[in-house]
């Protein structure tokens, strides 16, 4: 009988709760401070969590994505726990690799370019309300934005489910995010309790989304339909099997957190960051006259580079690993340090300067630029969020003209799932007088056309 020998990277000593408090308080530069002591790879222990190598370089990222799915597992983890089992976070190899097999197909290629008027449509109506040069946080009309895209887009919702889906989602996945950070609230200790309403909420959510289920599956034109629950319910019945409520409801709400906060807090980084380099503004600005995007999408790129809005990625060991040197023990996590590899002078020279022409005509490093994670596990909606990002930004600088600012940069606000700007992403803008157009783009719809007048009314 042979004992394993594992060998784990240096570390802090100090208590687990210690550690989880300061994590808790400041985790972005407590880790920071870890990484400049103890180097590119290294174990930390959090309560909840146990031991975790975290590791910060490409290439020990690489063998962490590459590695195959029966040796880390990203099934077990507190928000795939609250998003239920049939979502794609809680499930792991053959299941994992199936479903997401199923679910690929719509987040690219014509498919995706399908969903442009929609997205054009919910822009110009959540920025309609924007008052001339009075200050305002963009992240919460970027959230009504994104919200309405999704439940038209994926859920397919429309009528009385649109808007009792618009009322409960927001502040269901408020409470949802504090559940995650806190599990001890998870409980249903009564009405009043976290856990209480969280049921409650969960069941209003299942009564919406199962008559959503009921009414495509009775829609004649099911075939035809473009949303997102509808090509996951063709898929579905194409395998022959029966249409599983629960699974369908579970995933839904996983492109939903998937899709919502986070594509909400890259736009109001994308503001904040622009607001204060007015030179990479003024060329946005002439682009968004054409029908180019390459600055567009290269911004987008570099904003999620200096500012991502998930600082890293986690797996669970489930048999001995080997990263880099290293040797991790079953039960251990090993931690891909996003935050840390983007603002690397390593990996991205110049790191901390924020510069789009660094991505312009060319695609950021596989392994050195993760704000999606990566492998298998690569977040599914990453082609339609950097889609999404891009009709916004182009709808806002078209109608728009956004105000420069001296102020310092604001801080990064966690909120339970994304990273946010500390003040919401302030944005101080002006109606055009004529918007920015592109003579050649197609024509808008009526939809459009009508909010586009009511915004330079």
């Amino acid at each position: 009988m042979t004992t394993e020998t594992y060998r784990l990277p240096p570390g802090p000593k100090t208590p687990p709760l210690l550690n989880g408090i300061a994590f808790l308080v400041a985790r972005n530069a407590i880790i920071g401070r870890i990484q400049r002591r103890y180097g590119d790879a290294f174990t930390l222990r959090l309560p909840g969590f146990g031991t975790m190598v975290v590791v910060t370089r490409p290439d020990q990222v690489k063998q962490v994505y590459t590695a195959k799915p029966d040796v880390l597992h990203a099934g077990k983890n507190p928000l795939g726990e609250i998003l239920g089992p049939g979502s794609l976070f809680s499930m792991d190899e053959e299941r994992h690799l199936h479903e997401r097999r199923m679910l690929l197909p719509p987040f690219h290629g014509e498919r995706m370019r399908s969903y442009e008027a929609i997205i054009e449509e919910e822009a110009l109506r959540g920025m309609e309300g924007w008052a001339d040069g009075v200050e305002f946080t963009s992240i919460e009309s970027f959230q009504t934005i994104t919200l309405r895209i999704i439940l038209r887009t994926v859920f397919g919702a429309e009528g009385q489910e649109l808007t009792e889906l618009e009322r409960l989602l927001p502040p269901m996945t408020t409470l949802g995010q504090r559940l995650v950070t806190l599990p001890i609230l998870r409980p249903d200790r009564g009405r009043r309790s976290p856990g209480g309403r969280w049921k409650r909420m969960h069941a209003a959510y299942r009564r919406l989304v199962d008559k959503l289920v009921d009414d495509h599956l009775a829609d004649p034109d099911l075939e035809e339909r473009i949303d997102i629950l509808a090509l996951m319910l063709r898929a579905r019945l194409a395998e022959g099997g029966e249409i599983d409520h629960s699974d369908v409801a579970d995933e839904l709400l996983t492109l939903l957190v998937a899709g919502h906060e986070t594509t909400a807090s890259a736009l109001a980084w994308s503001v904040e960051r622009l607001r204060r380099h007015p030179g990479v503004l003024r060329r946005l600005e002439e682009e968004a006259r054409g029908g180019d995007n390459a600055l567009r999408l290269a911004t987008a790129e570099e904003v999620l580079r200096v500012r991502p809005v998930i600082n890293a990625t986690a797996r669970l060991v489930m048999k001995p690993f080997e990263v880099d040197g290293w040797r991790l023990p079953p039960g251990s996590r090993v931690v891909a340090g996003i935050a840390l590899i983007h603002h690397d002078g390593r990996f991205h020279p110049d790191a901390e300067r924020f510069e789009p022409d660094r991505y312009v005509g060319k695609k950021p490093d596989t392994y050195a630029w993760i704000p999606f994670g990566g492998g298998v596990r690569r977040c599914l909606g990453a082609a339609f969020a950097q889609f999404e990002i891009d009709i916004v930004l182009r709808t806002l600088l078209r109608n728009f003209e956004l105000q420069t600012t001296t102020a310092p940069g604001e801080r990064e606000s966690f909120r339970g799932v994304a990273f946010a700007p500390s003040r919401g992403g302030a944005a101080v803008v002006r109606r055009r007088a004529l918007p920015l157009a592109d003579d050649a783009q197609a024509t808008e719809s009526p939809e459009s056309a009508d909010l586009i007048t009511a915004l330079n009314s």
